[in-house]
């Protein structure tokens, strides 16, 4: 008996990715749990493992291909012997097999967040329906009408509930909240008028991209693919210019007893086998300063006209990679001190380089520190990526001379300049200056940590 392989779920809110490898022939015996492809997500690399035994019969995808959610991968013959003939059973049966993979992967997720499960059971529905939310990728003759189909929906899950109970297809509905987002409204004014009843005021699509010259008119050019990594980076950055007023509040701290006190205890962290970073230990006053100001470790919630406040503090760090910049999320980083910071860190670095970082690594963040000191700079003005309502950016540090009033004479300091651009909707200028103010300070007094933090 055939059965068909499909790319399962490999995190939450991931649709699609890059196919990098196929770890498997056709002819190859596979067992359950053996990876068989290693996939591209906007996160990290991962590798799929089969849910399925028996010896692959066909491979449908190749190295660079997109593929989807729910697409077919391998065909596997589960029996000692395939017969040519599975294969209009096969087809028969697709929309089934999508159905109940779909339950599955539902069973499986049962600790997961809500959203796996509603989009899980939304793939399901559309299987049952005759839909696939897998479509093609164009590189395989898919035309533009198919764009609908392969377009995320932005809405949450219980939005989605609503609309299965009122058997609305929310790739129909128009959005009328921001970057066209659909609400429990959008869905019941729907149900109630179709077509006609979507609203005036949904949101405006946004602006096509100029399309580029021929560059091959002046010199030879080559055409190379976007990562997953790259092309996430494009639409977070996209979408943070186009929805977030930000502005940047620029600071410099005193740095010399901070430095001297890493050069202090760093071989107390080279006993742990790691390194006591300047970033560790930013780590820990920004994960200090998110406690004392709590509308930096918040969201805003426009469509509810609500501030998200969190009473845990998750630090992101940006970590430069050849495939383009991660951030993987240090969790609950106020309850670690400085050694466990550091590990922590070293091990989040060392997974985004070597391409090991699970979805999970790279979620949850309140607030990022993006340090470029090691490569140099004076400053630079680092993007908020919603929703995150703050980004800290750090510089190189440099010997400055600054004027001591009580020996009325200048002597020299280890300076660190200091970014932070905030979302202009909910801090203010007046606070943005306090928090990263009282972040300096902690950098020159450390023990403020202890004794405010």
């Amino acid at each position: 008996m055939s059965t068909e392989f499909k790319l399962p779920e490999v995190g939450e809110g991931i649709e699609a990715g890059t196919v990098v490898s196929v770890l498997v022939s056709e002819g190859d015996r596979i067992e359950v749990d053996q990876s068989v492809l290693e996939f591209e997500t906007d996160k990290a690399v991962v590798e799929v493992p089969s849910t399925v035994a028996g010896v692959v019969s066909k491979v449908h995808v190749k190295a660079n291909d997109e593929a989807k959610v729910g697409q077919t991968i391998l065909t596997v013959d589960e029996g000692a012997e395939a017969g040519a003939g599975d294969e209009g059973a096969e087809a028969g049966a697709a929309d089934e097999g999508a159905a109940e993979e779909a339950d599955e992967g539902a069973d499986e997720g049962a600790g997961a967040p809500p959203q796996r499960d509603e989009e899980a059971a939304e793939r399901g529905e559309a299987a049952a329906q005759g839909r696939t939310t897998a479509a093609p990728t164009s590189a395989r003759g898919v035309g533009a009408a198919d764009d609908g189909e392969r377009r995320p929906i932005p809405a949450a899950p219980s939005v989605r509930r609503l609309a299965r109970e009122q058997g609305v297809d929310l790739r129909r509905v128009s959005g009328s909240g921001l970057l066209g987002r659909i609400s429990a409204e959008d869905v019941l004014r729907f149900a109630e008028g179709g077509e006609e009843a979507r609203p005036a005021a949904a949101a405006a699509p946004a602006p096509a991209a100029v399309p580029l010259p021929d560059f091959s008119v002046w010199g030879e050019t080559e055409r190379v693919a976007m990562s997953g990594i790259r092309k996430a980076t494009v639409r977070a950055m996209t979408n943070a210019w186009a929805t977030v007023p930000m502005v940047t509040h620029f600071d410099s701290a005193d740095a010399t007893e901070f430095e001297a006190l890493r050069q202090r205890f760093k071989r107390a962290a080279e006993a742990l086998g790691t390194k006591l970073t300047p970033t560790a230990m930013l780590i820990k006053v920004v994960a200090s300063a998110l406690r004392k100001f709590p509308d930096f470790n918040a969201s805003l919630d426009v469509d509810t006209l609500e501030i998200v406040y969190k009473r845990y503090v998750n630090v992101g760090v940006a970590v430069d990679t050849d495939r383009g910049l991660l951030v993987p999320v240090v969790k609950n980083a106020d309850q670690k001190n400085m050694l466990d910071l550091a590990v922590e860190l070293g091990e989040l670095a060392d997974k985004a380089r070597d391409r090991k970082l699970g979805p999970d690594d790279m979620q949850g963040g309140n607030l990022t520190v993006s340090n470029l000191g090691g490569i140099g700079g004076h400053g630079f003005t680092p993007i908020v990526d919603p929703p995150d309502v703050a980004i800290l950016g750090v510089s190189r540090s440099r010997m400055e001379p600054v004027w001591d009033a009580e020996s009325e004479t200048f002597v020299p300091r280890l300076m660190m300049p200091l970014a932070l651009s905030y979302d202009h909707r909910l801090i203010d200028g007046a606070s943005a200056a306090r928090f990263l103010r009282w972040v300096c300070r902690a950098i020159e007094e450390p023990f403020l940590m202890a004794l405010e933090g």
